[in-house]
């Protein structure tokens, strides 16, 4: 017996709901790119705009890709969420917090809008985002813009699989998708970036047995280690799994590596995806003050932060209703 059709107001809702596209698969290739808006009205009108037409600046690509794997997300800021959407900000939506260690610091930056592109191919990443910044012109100032890649088996360049503990199946959207705690912003996720330069020389200059220790895997197979007994060094599996009395909070976690070699440069561009930005604050808060103090995360030992941003990347419905 055929399956009933879904009622029209469950379909209308989920339409209204409906994410971007935090679940797409990982890519061969990527980019980052951090914008700030001027703040008079030409700029916001011109940034609300483009905002308003991210789905066609998405299709004018898509058409292309063959392979119908090309996506873009976009993040709003905290400082530009109410001038650009004209709304109260969402419930957890704040700037980034700087976190500082007894050595370490996870540093706060500057940073309006994110958008996250995934490609087969760079081409079609550049195609993107010079289509992206002519409809912006002079209204937005690049800030960052990083390429990532994929690096053999998914690894990051300290050697090791990147995003092992990522969910999957349904247990994806209950980790990244903002449901009924915020129903005004249903559909959305809360993301966070950070940019890592590598001390490539000191981590390779460790015996393997050292680096498994530090990540908590295995090196060539992946296996994870037992946890260290309290109050031992943690590793970062550990402190990057955050528990409560609820359970295991998971994020997801699109990290590429990215390089150039000409001026030494090597490092992983993190970003995770959230329904709620308090996890990720609390795995960093751990990787970087210790648990317990001051027992850092002791790949922070090699990998420098050098930005960090949150963003919220809202619903694709509340994206094309700016454009209004």
């Amino acid at each position: 017996m055929p399956s009933r059709p879904a009622p029209i107001s469950a379909t209308k809702q989920a339409l209204d709901t409906e994410p971007q596209y935090i679940d797409a698969p990982l890519s061969v290739a990527a980019a980052f790119l951090v914008l700030a808006i001027k703040d008079d009205d030409a700029s916001l009108a011109t940034a609300r705009s483009v905002l308003g037409s991210t789905d066609d600046l998405i299709k004018s690509i898509t058409v292309r890709d063959i392979s119908h794997t090309f996506t873009c997300n976009v993040g709003i800021a905290h400082r530009v969420w109410h001038p650009l959407t004209g709304r109260p900000l969402p419930k957890e939506l704040r700037p980034f917090k700087e976190i500082k260690g007894a050595k370490h610091t996870a540093v706060s930056t500057p940073g309006d809008l994110l958008y996250h592109i995934r490609a087969p191919s760079m081409d079609l990443v550049i195609e993107f985002e010079k289509i992206l910044l002519e409809a912006f012109g002079d209204a937005a100032v690049p800030l960052d813009d990083v390429a990532g890649f994929r690096y053999f088996d998914g690894r990051d360049l300290l050697e090791f699989v990147d995003g092992t503990a990522n969910p999957d199946g349904l247990a994806l959207p209950a980790a990244t998708i903002v449901g009924e705690e915020d129903p005004d912003y249903a559909g959305g996720s809360y993301v966070v970036i950070q940019k890592y330069l590598h001390d490539l020389a000191a981590w390779r200059a460790l015996k393997v047995e050292t680096q498994e220790q530090i990540i908590g895997r295995t090196k060539h197979g992946n296996t994870e280690l037992p946890d260290a007994p309290a109050p031992d060094q943690k590793s970062h599996k550990t402190l990057c799994t955050i528990t409560d009395a609820q359970g295991e909070h998971d994020i997801l976690r699109d990290n590429m590596p990215f390089a150039t070699p000409g001026r030494g440069e090597y490092g992983t561009y993190f970003i995770g995806y959230s329904r709620y930005l308090w996890v990720i604050e609390k795995m960093l808060e751990r990787m970087f003050i210790g648990d317990p103090p001051p027992l850092h995360d002791r790949v922070l030992d090699f990998s420098k932060a050098m930005t960090g941003v949150v963003f919220f990347a809202p619903a694709r419905p509340l994206l094309a209703d700016l454009g209004d």
